[in-house]
């Protein structure tokens, strides 16, 4: 059973939330009308994800909210929205968001993006899949050397990040602040010519930098 904390701003998005997740492998822990209300403390609600309603909301301000309260890093977050362009979700995925999905999936499909956020796995609607995955040269034309190597640490982290792993999480693995974690994965992101963690993990695994 995975618990799950809602953000929806009024009752009845909550309640329909709450009729959509009628299941026995969820439990609904909680729930708030926005991010700030949360206060960014969900310890006490033991939640393994947080299903954010952006229905009616400004994507872009949702994941600004969401990348201030640093929740991304605390807690795997999969978020509504009424479309989801590969644009918006490309900036969702950079703050650590695991999924980005039109409100219109199904209730399994949507039970399904949260138990894989809560494994660690980030989620892509089949419609983003072009824009994130274009279509690859051929296998057999080589790939341009990095202009600059990852380090023996960036690699680390990237071999993290395909895990599936936040940014706290590759702090507390490695030893290092938080601050720490963001700035490699930056600097990896960087280095590979990446717009979100999902591509360079891609990009990682198409250099031989990621072993599966």
């Amino acid at each position: 059973m995975i618990r799950v904390f809602l953000i929806a701003a009024s009752p009845l998005a909550r309640a329909a939330l709450q009729n959509r997740l009628k299941t026995e492998s969820v439990k609904i822990v909680g729930a708030a009308a926005t991010i700030d209300a949360l206060g960014g403390d969900l310890s006490d609600t033991q939640a393994d994800v947080l299903l954010v309603d952006g229905v009616g909301e400004s994507p872009d301000a949702m994941i600004e909210s969401l990348a201030d309260s640093d929740l991304a890093a605390e807690i795997p977050v999969v978020m509504l929205t009424e479309a989801a362009s590969a644009a918006v979700s490309a900036q969702a995925l950079r703050v650590g968001i695991r999924a980005m999905l039109p409100n219109e999936v199904s209730s399994d499909q949507l039970i399904a993006a949260l138990e894989a956020a809560a494994a660690g796995l980030v989620v892509l609607h089949p419609t983003e899949i072009p824009a994130f995955y274009p279509a690859a040269s051929p296998a057999s034309q080589p790939l341009a050397e990095l202009p600059e190597p990852l380090t023996r640490r960036e690699r680390e982290v990237l071999q993290m990040l395909a895990a599936g792993l936040a940014n706290k999480e590759i702090a507390a693995r490695l030893n290092i602040s938080d601050h720490t974690a963001k700035f490699h994965v930056a600097a990896i992101l960087g280095k590979l010519g990446a717009a979100t963690r999902t591509e360079a993990v891609a990009l990682g695994i198409r250099r031989g930098l990621v072993l599966l």
